[in-house]
């Protein structure tokens, strides 16, 4: 239990995650799975990226420290700063052996990360983030998480792949994050009101917020089963599914809820499973 924390406050278990939904990609575009250094960039980036946005919070908000959401940080400064360094170094390397079309393709994105994060202008009402313009944050969390992880296995290829079959694998991929992000926006709900943040929870209400989940949840499901049908690709309409089944039951069920790492291990660990589960499936199929 106490490396699995240290996984999660580290933010190496989301990083792994995201490896996990590229390696997932390799496989829906019918490639053997390979270690790329973009599997690197992306996990040093995501590392990165998610303690940047710690580091930023502290650096211009030190009372965020006492927080709950902040304990890990104020009790593991040196181990954080470690971490830090170690993401940096890590992505440094990474953007030295990945092809140029590949850091070509990501640039624009990762501004929007950077920016997400960082403050971009200093008005009358203090430091500005893209983060703060009403109803973004979700949308470009979803939008940022599904092109990266799909777009780079597709730029590291040189096969040219069918447009709408990419097209539909980031639709699908952006339906699950968005699910999947909503209760993240639900949890933040007090601070975002009084940070005067606009939120899909802060308009509609809890209830409904996660109805919205729900809905996106069943769309990636219809849309990714008739995808992978019509692709031939059997085994994924098995992954996916079994990822909707759990991760609708992880959305709405108040029990779970109520778990102390529901958002860090059970929402974040969705997916991982749905990674793990394309990887698994495929392999079965291969054996059958």
């Amino acid at each position: 239990m106490k490396a699995l924390k240290l996984l999660i406050h580290s933010n190496i278990y989301i990083s792994l995650a995201a490896v996990a939904l590229t390696l997932a990609t390799q496989i829906q575009l019918d490639m053997e799975l390979q270690w790329h250094p973009y599997l690197f960039l992306i996990f040093f980036a995501t590392l990165f990226e998610y303690n940047l946005h710690r580091l930023i919070t502290i650096l211009t908000n030190r009372d965020a420290l006492k927080s709950e959401k902040h304990s890990w940080v104020s009790g593991n400064l040196n181990l954080f700063y470690l971490l830090m360094l170690f993401s940096v170094l890590g992505f440094l390397i990474a953007v030295f052996n990945a092809k140029l079309r590949v850091l070509l393709t990501l640039a624009p994105i990762a501004g929007l990360t950077l920016f997400y994060s960082t403050p971009i202008s200093k008005g009358v009402k203090g430091l500005f983030r893209l983060r703060q313009i009403p109803f973004l944050k979700i949308f470009l969390i979803a939008f940022v998480w599904s092109s990266v992880t799909i777009l780079l296995p597709v730029m590291y290829s040189d096969i040219h792949y069918n447009a709408w079959h990419i097209i539909l694998m980031i639709t699908e991929r952006f339906l699950f994050i968005f699910a999947i992000t909503i209760p993240f926006d639900i949890r933040d709900m007090e601070v975002d009101r009084l940070s005067g943040l606009q939120t899909i929870p802060l308009q509609i209400g809890v209830e409904k917020s996660l109805f919205v989940g729900g809905i996106s949840l069943v769309v990636f499901w219809v849309v990714s089963t008739i995808h992978y049908m019509v692709m031939g690709q059997v085994f994924l309409v098995f992954a996916y599914s079994l990822t909707f089944a759990v991760t609708l039951v992880c959305l709405l069920n108040r029990k779970i809820q109520k778990y102390p790492l529901y958002h860090y291990a059970v929402l974040d660990g969705t997916m991982l499973l749905l990674g793990l589960l394309v990887i698994g499936f495929h392999y079965l199929d291969i054996i059958i």
